[in-house]
C-alpha cells in the first residue's frame, strides 16, 4: 500500500504526463502508421496504453547519473516505421519542453525541474513527502 502523499503525487504526475500525451497525439498522431497490435487513440482509460506515443515516468535512483535521482521521460513510439533519430530526438525533446513549462502549473508547491541526463531526460527536484 502507497503512502497517501505518495498516491496522490503518483496521480498528478499521471494526469500530467497524460496531458503531454494529449499535445503530442493532437500533433503528431498522424505521423506514423500505428504498430498493428496497438489500440488507436482513447481505445482505453489509459493514453500510454494507445495511440501513436507511449509517454511515462519512470523513477530512478540515480546510480550512475550526474543529476542524481529522479523520474526519467519514457518516450516510445508505437509504429513499425523507421523514426529517424532526429525526429525521436525531437519528440523527446518536445515531451520534455512540455513537461517544464507544465510542472508548476501541476506541483506548485514543489521545486522541479526537467533536465538532460545523457540521452534522456529527467524530472528531478523536491520528491519529499513532507511530514508523516
Amino acid at each position: 500500500m502507497d503512502h497517501p502523499k505518495l498516491a496522490a503525487f503518483t496521480r498528478t504526475l499521471e494526469a500530467l504526463f497524460h496531458e503531454v500525451d494529449d499535445v503530442l497525439e493532437d500533433r503528431w498522431g498522424q505521423s506514423f502508421s500505428l504498430h498493428p497490435n496497438r489500440p488507436d487513440r482513447g481505445a482505453t482509460c489509459n493514453p500510454e496504453m494507445d495511440g501513436l506515443f507511449e509517454i511515462a515516468p519512470d523513477f530512478t535512483i540515480g546510480i550512475g547519473s550526474e543529476k542524481g535521482r529522479g523520474y526519467i521521460i519514457s518516450l516510445r513510439v508505437a509504429t513499425l516505421d523507421k523514426v529517424p533519430p532526429d525526429q525521436f530526438e525531437a519528440f523527446m525533446t518536445e515531451a520534455a519542453l512540455l513537461i517544464r513549462e507544465r510542472l508548476p502549473r501541476f506541483f506548485p508547491e514543489r521545486d522541479l525541474e526537467v533536465v538532460r541526463d545523457g540521452n534522456r531526460f529527467k524530472i528531478t527536484g523536491d520528491f519529499s513527502l513532507g511530514e508523516v
